[in-house]
């Protein structure tokens, strides 16, 4: 019975470490027959076209018009902006592993604008931010985003997406379950393609064999797989858990991006990825490890 309950939570956790990590690869790999945009929106259109087909077809049904819209806003928010924004930049030659490194911050942006929102923060934790800076700083001193600050910055701009787009996400209302990734996807994916089109992008050939693999597994497993995986460990697991991919997958996506894609990285850029994965430690679970120490508060005697 127990191992029952430790096989989906090994499953899920296998989805979001490895698959999520392995996206910026995918992502490099996609964008060498695709333009950004229109691969990206490819990607979001049939993942949410798929998921919103299984839903409706299991007797879901469509969310009220106010859920709906704010599922919308968050599509526009993480997926065509915070993703979008890093297949642009892959597709300007930024290492898939760089790539993922970047968007690594992202806690430690969630955790600046939950303060905006008015939620507790403590010094450890912007100690943590303090650190992550650091490693921001050494990333683009590094080599690689040294000569491509336009690529750096789409990154900089989609994870501060991604970021708001969480907290604000935890404050409005959505729709229940799947529905609400299913209307993300979808939305995201009408965007992109708008993108695309705004910005001329054109298929002069069609993308080849792996460049179709590429995106039908970011959609597969990228989006959907991965999507329900991290929905099923925020129901049923400590968010230290949770979100503890954000601090392994721009591991799996160097080793990826080093060993399989030819992806060389600087000592000065493998430092910076040691100090961002320590500052996103400190940000995420820096409280469960150090908790800290509980208020006592005098009670005074009736009289």
């Amino acid at each position: 019975m127990r191992f029952a309950k430790v096989l989906p939570l090994l499953g899920a956790l296998f989805a979001l470490y490895i698959i999520w990590g392995s996206t910026y690869f995918a992502i490099a790999i996609g964008v060498k027959s695709w333009p950004p945009f229109m691969m990206a929106g490819v990607r979001f259109l049939a993942a949410g076209l798929l998921l919103m087909a299984f839903l409706l077809l299991t007797g879901h049904k469509l969310p009220a018009r106010r859920p709906l819209m704010n599922a919308a806003l968050i599509g526009v928010l993480l997926l065509a902006v915070g993703n979008g924004f890093v297949t642009v930049a892959e597709h300007m030659h930024v290492p898939s592993g760089i790539a993922a490194v970047m968007v690594a911050t992202v806690p430690l942006f969630t955790l600046i604008f939950s303060r905006c929102f008015g939620l507790p923060t403590r010094k450890l934790e912007w100690f943590g931010i303090a650190i992550g800076l650091v490693g921001i700083v050494l990333l683009n001193s590094g080599g690689n985003l040294n000569g491509n600050p336009w690529g750096a910055l789409l990154i900089l701009i989609g994870s501060l997406s991604w970021a708001f787009g969480s907290v604000y996400g935890s404050r409005i209302e959505l729709p229940s379950g799947m529905m609400a990734g299913a209307v993300e996807m979808l939305c995201a994916g009408v965007v992109l393609m708008a993108a695309s089109f705004l910005t001329g992008e054109k298929l002069t050939t069609m993308p080849d064999l792996s460049g179709f693999l590429a995106v039908g597994y970011l959609a597969l497993f990228g989006s959907v797989i991965a999507i329900n995986a991290y929905m099923y460990l925020i129901r049923n697991v400590s968010p230290a858990i949770a979100t503890s991919y954000a601090y392994v997958n721009p591991v799996v996506a160097v080793l990826l991006g080093t060993g399989l894609g030819g992806e060389n990285l600087s000592a000065i850029e493998w430092l910076a990825l040691g100090i961002i994965i320590l500052a996103v430690l400190l940000v995420t679970i820096g409280k469960y490890l150090l908790p800290a120490k509980p208020t006592v508060v005098a009670c005074k005697a009736e009289k």
